[in-house]
């Protein structure tokens, strides 16, 4: 074996490996194991050692000082790429028309609805008061009149319903018929005088007109083919003089055949249903059986909608209501136990057995009341 020519004591000398003499140590056959760095102030060393005492391999030897603590690395933000559309969009939008908040709003499907969209299309029940009475009754009475019509017979009171700011209104037939004079208050208490525009006494409807109105809330016409059975509704006339009166019920039946004495103009019947005071309730048939008194010999007969929503006299003519503030029915005509049976009329009342004309049926004859036909 060669000696080493170095002077002894020049260099540091290690322990052998196996034979006893110094030697150099041999290089690792692999590159050091470094410290593991777990978090702040943390060093796992490999082989369990924990930096101190002895040498990163278990055995004997210098100590090395562990490395300085790491800092965690900075998370890095992505910019979420729907942001940052939704922010282009936005700007896109500002430029045309200044409506970023909206457009952000309606693709994002946050914010609040604006002002606009509290009120339901086609109707004025505010959204907070769709589908209650209270809401229903504040936003369509003051489209429902009193009228009082004057004729040979006497005097009747029924309820109308405004069609147009100038002053159109709806009616039954049997309410106005043979009148000499008609007078209309508004909600508001202010009288009208009315003229007669057209009747048709087939369908127990007419449209008359104030005179020198202008300005007035109208109604919003519904559809009553989309009304079903159980639907909820609301009445709104004035019996017996009370004006502006709500009742509530349900849609009870629909397409039932109810048949009214057909006015011919004499005025008698005026006292019907929307008459007021000791004359009889407005007589109808239904089934083969006449209520209310007799129809007579000329009738006519309708498909009407069934309600047990009060009715009655002076609710003819009158609205009848879907929970949206549309009007679905003219109310025409009601069943009253008390004047079937014989006793005075002032005693009787509504037992849940109304009727109204169906609105499709009144949008179907309204050219022709305008034009100021009847059949």
């Amino acid at each position: 074996m060669t000696e080493s020519q170095r002077p002894s004591g020049e260099y540091p000398m290690y322990p052998s490996y196996g034979n006893g003499d110094a030697a150099y140590p041999p290089p690792p056959s692999y590159r050091p194991a470094e410290p593991i760095a777990t978090g702040p102030g943390t060093t796992v060393w490999p082989g369990g050692n924990d930096g101190g005492g002895s040498g990163g391999n278990g055995v004997g030897g210098p100590d090395f000082p562990p490395p300085a603590p790491q800092e965690p690395a900075a998370p890095r933000h992505r910019a979420r790429r729907p942001v940052a559309l939704l922010a282009a969009v936005a700007i896109a939008a500002a430029i045309v028309g200044g409506g970023t908040a909206t457009v952000i709003e309606q693709l994002t499907g946050g914010g609040t609805n604006s002002a606009a969209s509290d009120v339901v299309p086609g109707t004025t029940v505010s959204q907070s008061n769709k589908g209650t009475v209270s809401g229903v009754a504040k936003a369509v009475s003051p489209m429902i009149v009193e009228i009082n019509a004057t004729s040979t017979a006497g005097e009747s009171t029924g309820s109308g319903v405004v069609i147009t700011s100038d002053g159109e209104i709806v009616t039954n037939n049997h309410v106005i018929s043979g009148a000499s004079s008609i007078k209309v208050t508004l909600s508001t208490g202010k009288t009208y005088t009315a003229d007669v525009v057209g009747t048709d006494p087939d369908k127990d409807l007419a449209l008359i007109k104030l005179q020198g109105a202008s300005g007035l809330k109208t109604a919003t016409l519904g559809d009553s083919s989309a009304v079903a059975v159980g639907d909820q509704v609301v009445a709104i006339g004035s019996p017996e003089g009370l004006t502006g009166t709500v009742t509530s019920g349900i849609v009870s039946a629909l397409d039932r055949d109810v048949t009214v004495a057909k006015e011919d103009g004499s005025g008698q019947g005026q006292s019907g249903q929307g008459g007021q005071g000791g004359g009889e309730q407005w007589p109808f048939e239904f089934g083969g059986r006449q209520f209310n008194g007799d129809t007579g010999e000329s009738t006519t007969t309708y498909k009407a909608i069934q309600t047990d929503a009060s009715l009655n006299p002076g609710n003819s003519g009158g609205a009848l209501i879907n929970m949206n503030g549309e009007i679905i029915g003219i109310n025409s005509a009601m069943y009253s136990a008390s004047s079937s049976s014989g006793s005075n009329s002032s005693s009787a009342g509504s037992v849940g057995l109304g009727f109204a004309i169906p609105v499709n049926t009144l949008k179907a004859d309204l050219d022709t009341l305008r034009a100021g036909n009847s059949s």
